[in-house]
């Protein structure tokens, strides 16, 4: 069983900052992750991308995040983390993260639960 499990989302004021983790775990340990990436569904609208790290380790981000969002990863940790700084009330969303995990002879994509963040105006 792989879960991954977002944490560190919250109610923030508009400008202020958030760091979101997503732990990744399995029994008898993850042998590798990757193509990790964020996504978020605010109220009424779809599921939508927000940042990835590719097999390259390039980062790619939305254009609505973009100088304002980080995205990284700590391999040692099965970690991903999404650094939001300059918060705006249209960054209100659930997050979830989303990887390519390998794990026992198979590999397939799995999500977290979600973490919601709340920006105030």
């Amino acid at each position: 069983q792989v879960t991954l499990v977002e944490s560190g989302g919250g109610l923030v004021q508009a400008g202020g900052s958030l760091r979101l983790s997503c732990g990744a775990s399995a029994s008898g340990g993850i042998i590798s992750i990757n193509a990790p990436k964020w996504y978020r569904q605010a109220p009424g609208k779809q599921r939508e991308f927000v940042a990835e790290i590719t097999d390259g380790d390039s980062t790619n981000y939305a254009d609505s995040v973009k100088g304002r969002f980080t995205i990284s990863k700590d391999n040692a940790k099965n970690t991903l983390y999404l650094q939001m700084n300059s918060l705006k009330p249209e960054d209100t969303a659930v997050y979830y993260c989303n990887a390519l995990i390998s794990w026992r002879g198979s590999i397939r994509y799995y999500w977290g639960q979600g973490t919601q963040v709340t920006v105030s105006s």
